[in-house]
């Protein structure tokens, strides 16, 4: 089964290793049909590789457990 990868901004980098990212996606509301954006706020592993700031566009997916909020790893700058 492949493991799932999501695209969205990094919104804090202040930590080491670890980079926030806000994902987005859409809904639709199940009666009046209106289509709304709700974000999620993931942690993801960034060891190695080029440093990410505030701002860029990545892609993250989903790994085994790294700590106790820490399950996904950015794989590359987009």
């Amino acid at each position: 089964m492949p493991k799932k990868q999501l695209s969205g901004i990094i919104i804090s980098n202040k930590m080491q290793k670890t980079a926030i990212v806000k994902v987005e996606r859409i809904k639709e509301h199940p009666k009046y049909k209106r289509r709304y954006k709700v974000y999620k706020k993931y942690k993801a592993h960034t060891e190695g590789g080029p440093t990410y700031k505030i701002g860029d566009r990545v892609v993250i997916e989903e790994c085994r457990p790294i700590s106790k909020e820490k399950r996904w790893k950015v794989i590359k700058k987009v």
